[in-house]
């Protein structure tokens, strides 16, 4: 499989990386619809699970893999933290 490179400017997720590079082993990216809906704990390790959402456009999508840098809710996924 490719190596993907993932980038991301929120620079106080707890997988954000200097250069502005995502470093989670698994992301999650789904609607802003879905996403408002859901809990955190719904990530990238429930995603076969999840019923697809198609959207029209980039700025009606969120990723779900976001965990505030200094948050001890780190685990909170069940995804390995880099």
């Amino acid at each position: 499989m490719t190596q993907q490179h993932i980038h991301c400017t929120v620079n106080n997720c707890h997988y954000w990386q200097q250069g502005n590079k995502c470093v989670a082993n698994e992301i999650l990216v789904a609607s802003d619809q879905f996403g408002a809906n859901q809990p955190d704990n719904v990530d990238a390790n429930m995603s076969q699970n999840l019923t697809p959402t198609p959207v029209n456009t980039c700025m009606s999508t969120c990723c779900k893999s976001f965990v505030a840098g200094n948050s001890p809710q780190t685990t909170v996924d069940g995804i390995k933290k880099q």
